[in-house]
């Protein structure tokens, strides 16, 4: 593990820049990385994350909440089966009603939607997309002391933007007042590009929907997956249509970060995806041709940019050296990401706002996975405290 060796100083500061003590880090660097994948970085991102405490090691009169009750979360999508469920052929929650009705149970305050489509036999029917949808869910939310914290749905794909996508726009901008969110947002990136100028036009679009949705009380957001913060090509030798080849080591979405108002565009982290881009993206091209190292940070970048962060998705993973990312997603909390190290160093604990999230926790074998698994990431979530120091 070359990388991380004294003379070069990578290793140090990697980890006092996340936190993790030099007997762990180089312990577990050694543990998982050694002879398990080719570059020696690549190895060494998910080991940084197992110095971690899990739920069930917390000694609760250990440190204060890192999550208080009200800011415990979950996107909806981790339970898509349970709301898509056909409540006239299982004896199991059903569409949002009793969705809601469970995850309040486990202990959540908050929800996230990704659309608002369920059984058609739940009631209020298949679509509650509308004003009237809207004004039953609200109803639902309040019967079980739940607040609606952002939702994935519609970006106008258009730019200049026209007429109809505006007015779709402000239909679900209405809708999510409705429903008592204070966020609005989208599961994509603002663009899949690698180049600077169409990060350009794609801050140039959120700024522009941002100011629409601000006048209407809401804080818009985009959500990353790892791509978004790999490097942007923005110099060097030219390809044949005339792109830039190498990269200056910025980052695409704190490009955009730059190119956005502050008032009117917000983030939300996706922590899993963030950890998968730290052990992808931690080399680039220079323009003169050289190579360079750049391990990526998501606390480092939220604690800087903290107030563009309303929102976070907490999903855990495990160690993969065979899959491309670094990680299998797993529930929250039976992982290796420093979800403690994380949440304490980013700080502003009453302004964030988790999400649990865990893309596998449906099961076509075991109809009641998700819903179980939602309670796993709740405790474990609800057990993280700060270290003491």
């Amino acid at each position: 593990m070359t990388a991380f060796n004294d003379e070069s100083g990578t290793g140090d500061a990697l980890r006092r820049a996340l936190g993790v003590n030099r007997r762990r880090f180089l312990s577990t660097c050694t543990a998982v990385g050694a002879g398990a994948i080719a570059a020696p970085v690549l190895g060494a991102s998910p080991a940084l994350a197992q110095d971690r405490g899990r739920g069930h090691d917390h000694d609760h009169g250990r440190g204060h909440v890192l999550v208080p009750p009200g800011k415990r979360g979950i996107i909806l999508y981790t339970v898509r089966d349970a709301t898509a469920r056909d409540p006239l052929a299982s004896d199991l929650p059903s569409g949002f009603r009793e969705v809601f009705k469970q995850l309040a149970r486990h202990g959540y305050r908050q929800v996230e939607f990704a659309g608002y489509g369920q059984h058609a036999n739940a009631p209020g029917g298949a679509n509650l997309g509308s004003v009237v949808g809207a004004k039953l869910l609200r109803s639902w939310l309040d019967d079980y002391g739940l607040r609606a914290q952002g939702n994935h749905g519609f970006i106008p794909p258009s730019w200049p933007l026209t007429s109809a996508d505006v007015d779709t726009f402000k239909l679900n901008l209405e809708i999510a007042n409705i429903l008592g969110m204070d966020h609005m947002g989208t599961g994509g990136d603002p663009t899949g590009s690698s180049y600077p100028a169409d990060w350009d036009v794609a801050a140039d679009k959120w700024n522009a929907l941002g100011r629409i949705a601000r006048r209407e009380g809401i804080k818009l957001y985009t959500h990353n997956h790892d791509s978004a913060y790999g490097f942007l090509l923005d110099g060097g030798p030219l390809d044949a249509q005339g792109r830039p080849t190498r990269s200056s080591g910025i980052r695409k979405l704190e490009y955009f970060l730059k190119a956005t108002d502050p008032k009117l565009v917000w983030l939300e982290m996706d922590i899993f995806w963030a950890h998968v881009a730290q052990y992808k993206f931690h080399t680039y091209t220079a323009h003169d041709g050289s190579t360079r190292e750049k391990v990526f940070d998501p606390a480092g970048l939220v604690a800087r940019n903290n107030k563009r962060y309303p929102l976070f998705h907490a999903k855990d993973g495990v160690v993969s050296t065979t899959n491309g990312m670094g990680y299998d997603m797993v529930p929250f909390g039976t992982g290796v990401i420093d979800y403690t190290t994380f949440f304490s160093r980013v700080g502003e604990r009453n302004y964030h706002n988790p999400m649990v999230e865990d893309d596998n926790s449906p099961s076509a074998t075991d109809p009641a996975q998700s819903l179980r698994e939602a309670k796993i990431s709740y405790d474990n979530l609800a057990a993280l405290r700060a270290r003491r120091r």
